[in-house]
């Protein structure tokens, strides 16, 4: 078949091979078929969509970018798949995080192997909508959902395909977080919390520290009595530091005393990182945090189907489903709720905002003012108070002087 594009075999294959051009470009491709009349069929979609192309109608995707799929499944170095491609870009931007890796891996899970060139505008809106009918949260899926529009941007910017779909972003309205821990409370979850956590826990409930950048401290950025976050571990890129005094001097010298660790053999290791498990970075501890959390009376879970109670035997008593405790759903406290605890706790004592943002790390007053959120105790106080005033306001009013007789 000659013009536009040729039909020909290549020496050593049995399938005929196709040729054609686009804006000067060759493209050369397998047919898939060792029959002459299919192979023309299937060059002349080809240049139907070489056609379209030039007329401005659809863009033109190209064998390259159909053999590119969203996932391989298993992360590898050489893959050149969506996910492992977006996984050594944030591992590069130093965002490798624990939720992003934990969220990429559940768009591996549930997008496979499945082409890139598949992912229609149809198709997220589906995947959307079974997430939320297996009552998978909206900003459960926005994260997914998120990291699968990044990988096409990418794939876009690297000049491997043209296009991406349009991925539908929920609505969060109303998922802002409003948990606080009253002293007792916290005291009760660290309790139950497996030893390697409780200072991990107090240091996050005194200084509101993110979650990670606790774990990232190690014991070059202790000096002298003083503690300094790096800029390249703290969530707002920059370094601020904090005087080890009171409170944070007692969980910084625990944490001095328990930083040999016996191993296995009587080999005896020196954690480098303050807070550890067994000499090791503490990485991800939800299930010990669900369970802490509903030994004390701050948690619990239900059924992930209907949000019923379950039983001891994690039947749900409304749908009568029987559950794997993992596979339960956790409502309650989280361990950012220190986060806003310590927030709200140095404003109420005193401290001047600007110091409390400092503390906490917190860049912008308007994401501060958001943790610093007004409880329903708060709120009642502000009126008992407002009351007493007017009341002894009530008490100092004397008689109107009468109108004076004078001229007008």
């Amino acid at each position: 078949m000659r013009g536009d594009g040729t039909i020909y075999s290549r020496e050593g294959t049995t399938i005929l091979w196709c040729k054609y051009y686009l804006r000067g470009k060759a493209f050369r491709e397998p047919t898939g078929h060792s029959d002459r009349e299919k192979a023309k069929k299937f060059l002349r979609d080809r240049l139907r969509e070489v056609g379209a192309d030039l007329i401005g109608a659809r863009p033109f995707v190209g064998p390259a970018a159909e053999r590119i799929k969203v996932s391989c499944y298993v992360p590898a170095e050489e893959c050149d798949c969506l996910c492992c491609a977006l996984e050594r870009d944030l591992e590069l931007r130093g965002k490798a995080s624990v939720q992003n890796l934990s969220n990429l891996k559940r768009v591996r899970q549930d997008f496979g192997a499945m082409a890139a060139v598949a992912v229609s505008e149809d198709a997220t809106d589906t995947y959307i909508a079974r997430r939320l009918k297996d009552g998978a949260a909206p900003a459960s899926i926005n994260r997914c959902t998120q990291l699968l529009g990044q990988a096409f941007k990418l794939a876009i910017r690297r000049r491997r395909l043209q296009m991406a779909p349009y991925i539908r972003h929920l609505s969060e309205k109303g998922n802002v977080r409003q948990g606080f821990f009253a002293y007792a409370e916290f005291k009760r979850v660290v309790e139950h919390l497996p030893d390697h956590l409780r200072d991990f826990a107090r240091f996050a409930y005194i200084t509101g520290m993110r979650r990670g950048e606790i774990a990232s401290l190690t014991w070059t950025d202790v000096d002298d009595g003083d503690l300094r976050l790096r800029a390249e571990d703290a969530k707002n890129g920059e370094s601020r530091g904090l005087p080890l005094e009171e409170e944070l001097a007692e969980v910084i010298e625990r944490r001095r005393a328990a930083r040999l660790v016996k191993k296995a053999g009587g080999v005896i290791m020196t954690a480098q990182t303050v807070f550890h498990r067994d000499g090791l970075p503490i990485l991800e501890f939800r299930k010990s945090w669900k369970t802490a959390a509903c030994m004390a009376g701050v948690g619990t879970l239900v059924c992930r189907k209907c949000k019923g109670a379950v039983d001891a035997d994690y039947k749900c008593a409304k749908c009568k489903k029987t559950w794997k405790r993992d596979d339960l759903k956790y409502v309650g406290r989280l361990f950012h709720d220190f986060r806003r605890s310590a927030v709200r706790d140095m404003v109420r004592a005193g401290t001047p905002e600007s110091v409390a943002m400092k503390i906490s790390g917190h860049k912008t007053q308007s994401m501060f003012t958001r943790y610093n959120i007004a409880s329903d105790a708060d709120m009642r106080q502000a009126l008992k108070a407002t009351r007493e005033y007017r009341e002894a306001q009530a008490e100092k009013v004397t008689a109107m002087p009468k109108r004076s007789a004078g001229v007008n």
